[in-house]
């Protein structure tokens, strides 16, 4: 953002092969913290390759990216994760059978006091007090913590899937469709959690087919097709017509819901 604070995450020139078929071509961007940008694109565009690039699931070809000032090679998710780098795709990853807090502390369970030998018992109450703060930074409020999120809307499992990455310091959360298939209460729900993200700081990439959506919490609007970088808007300066033209070539096919 010109005038704005460093970018917390720069691409520069990604490239990704698979075989014959180039998935990513000299792909540049950056998202800064307290920024929201959004990823559109159509089909194809390469929009998924590119979040699992910076979430550490695929290597790229050639490219560099930068976090915080500093290149870094980001070889698996778990290098990413400490990096500050946190991806929420789609299915959310949560354990639906599992509550709340068992959720957020999945893999980093709290130990408390040793209670026989080297065994210890799980730090209950300090857990759900850190859940508790969580979500409660991002204004999230659900009826019970130690109910199976199985129980929750799609919404409130959108939402402790974002505290979960909030929880553990990450300071850029990736999110893959996070309104899909969600209803209009529930979408404003989750759109303003991706708003509280950025106003505590964090910078925000946000993939999403929805055009709707994109514009009602984007800073800016990034458009790849058929696998390069074709356009970046400031979103108070453009328009949904505009953003279709960049995604489609200039071919007129209406708006995208």
């Amino acid at each position: 953002m010109p005038g704005g604070p460093a970018p917390y995450l720069e691409l520069e020139g990604i490239f990704k092969r698979f075989g014959s078929v180039t998935a990513l071509r000299d792909v540049s961007m950056s998202v800064s913290s307290g920024e929201v940008v959004a990823l559109v694109g159509d089909n194809g565009a390469g929009k998924s390759t590119l979040i699992k690039v910076i979430s550490g699931f695929l290597k790229p070809d050639a490219g560099s990216v930068r976090i915080a000032g500093r290149e870094v090679r980001l070889t698996s998710p778990h290098i990413a994760a400490a990096h500050g780098v946190a991806t929420v795709y789609q299915d959310l990853a949560l354990c639906e059978n599992l509550d709340v807090v068992a959720n957020l502390f999945l893999g980093r369970e709290q130990a408390g006091p040793r209670f026989l030998g080297p065994l210890r018992r799980l730090s209950e109450p300090e857990m759900e007090r850190r859940a508790r703060n969580a979500l409660s930074s991002l204004g999230v409020i659900l009826p019970s913590l130690r109910r199976p999120v199985s129980s929750f809307s799609g919404g409130q499992r959108q939402a402790v899937a974002v505290s979960r990455a909030l929880l553990w310091g990450s300071r850029l959360v990736l999110l893959d469709e996070p309104t899909a298939a969600l209803g209009v209460e529930q979408t404003a729900h989750v759109l303003e959690l991706v708003r509280r993200l950025a106003a505590q700081g964090q910078a925000v990439l946000v993939v999403s087919h929805s055009l709707p959506d994109v514009f009602a919490v984007a800073d800016r609007i990034v458009v790849l097709r058929l696998g390069e970088h074709v356009a970046s808007f400031e979103r108070s300066a453009t328009n949904p017509a505009e953003i279709v033209g960049a995604m489609t070539g200039g071919r007129s096919i209406g708006l995208i819901a």
